[in-house]
């Protein structure tokens, strides 16, 4: 019996070493040594090594200079400030304004300044869009302007072209453009054109308007209320942070001498002592606000927190007929006016209701239409005196 177990044990012993021959678990032979380490061999393969070395010198240029490029590249904004769009009559523009992070930040502290913004301005070249791009640059800011020059003039922007704040670029809004948009404020500046002939005077932001939507004016009145209904899509859907204005009748410097608007009509004509051309009967009336006006509202809108729309204009309401005589008095006493079939639509009223721009941003205009319109008839007879020494009068 005890043989038996002690040849069965032998027998297991023998069986476990033959086997154990072929385990897996055993220590395998060991290798030649290689001539090279493994991780030095790695790297040279394939040129490895030169891969790491350029991105080791791309990481250090960088690190290198952002400091350097974060001093020269655009601001932060104080809080939330066309983009623009502004609009004035047939004139549109658009503000748009920006931030470097697009974070926003609190307000800031009495006793610190301001930090620098950088707002593009579409339609800057024209005449309201010149008057917001001053406003601008004066307190600081970097602007862009894109303009096409359909009504624009470079001789509005000539002033500010040695200046590294403000860029101007020849751009057709219709195409499309590339520009960072970081946090971007976007301002619609809409008409009172979208009440169209109203019923309801004062007009008050609430009303929703009188316009034939097949009439000679449509075009225009219904563009405007369809750009303020994208606008409010865009703020609903995307969460885009806008702000809306409908701009009132507006007059002053740098308007076109000919663009069909009565201030500058009856200007142009009084001056060229050609007689003032009235629409109907003269009875209809308008309000008439001063540029710089309208520019601090857009502003005092464009700084504060609620999205419009607001109505920014000139509650002072006067007749065509006040209007001519006024410009008389300012111009030549002699003056004569010519009587002409009204135009089609042409609304029989127009007169803003702005306690909310009171209330609201804090805003009013200042300069009565007796003050303002001296400034314009001074540019107004500088610029017609230039066209007539051009045309050898």
């Amino acid at each position: 019996m005890k043989l038996h177990k002690q040849s069965s044990m032998t027998q297991r012993r023998d069986e476990e070493t033959l086997s154990g021959q072929n385990s897996p678990y055993l220590s395998k032979t060991p290798k030649h040594p290689r001539s090279l380490p493994r991780s030095i061999n790695y790297l040279f393969k394939e040129q490895r090594l030169l891969f790491i070395l350029v991105g080791i010198l791309i990481g250090s240029t960088f690190f290198i200079l952002q400091p350097i490029l974060s001093r020269l590249g655009p601001p932060q904004e104080l809080h939330p400030f066309h983009a623009l769009t502004a609009n004035q009559q047939r004139q549109s523009f658009q503000f748009h304004r920006t931030s470097s992070f697009g974070a926003k930040t609190g307000r800031v502290p009495v006793g610190i300044g301001r930090r620098r913004l950088r707002i593009v301005v579409t339609g800057g070249a024209g005449f309201v869009g010149s008057h917001l791009v001053d406003k601008l640059i004066d307190r600081g800011d970097e602007v862009i302007v894109i303009d096409n020059f359909f009504t624009g003039r470079k001789d509005n922007l000539v002033h500010h072209f040695r200046n590294p704040r403000f860029e101007l670029i020849r751009h057709d809004v219709v195409e499309p453009i590339l520009l960072e948009r970081v946090g971007a404020k976007f301002l619609l500046t809409s008409t009172s054109e979208v009440y169209g002939d109203p019923l309801e005077h004062p007009q008050k932001e609430t009303y929703w308007g009188n316009v034939n939507p097949i009439g000679e004016r449509s075009c225009y009145d219904e563009g405007k209320r369809t750009a303020e209904t994208l606008t409010m899509d865009y703020h609903r859907g995307a969460g885009v942070e806008v702000r809306i204005a409908r701009i009132f009748n507006t007059y002053g410097p740098r308007m076109c001498l000919d663009d069909g608007r009565v201030v500058s009509n009856f200007v142009a004509q009084a001056i060229r002592r050609q007689p003032m051309t009235v629409y109907g009967d003269g009875k209809q009336t308008r309000s008439f606000q001063y540029v710089s006006d309208l520019v601090d509202g857009l502003v005092a809108l464009m700084e504060g927190e609620h999205v419009g729309p607001f109505n920014l204009g000139n509650p002072g309401e006067f007749t065509m007929l006040e209007l001519a005589e006024i410009v008389k008095e300012t111009i030549d006493s002699s003056a004569t006016i010519e009587f002409r079939p009204n135009t089609a639509d042409d609304p029989h009223m127009r007169k803003p209701d702005i306690t909310k721009a009171k209330e609201l941003l804090n805003w009013e205009p200042k300069v009565p239409l007796r003050e303002g319109l001296p400034r314009m008839v001074s540019d107004f007879r500088n610029r017609i005196l230039n066209e007539d020494e051009g045309k050898g009068n």
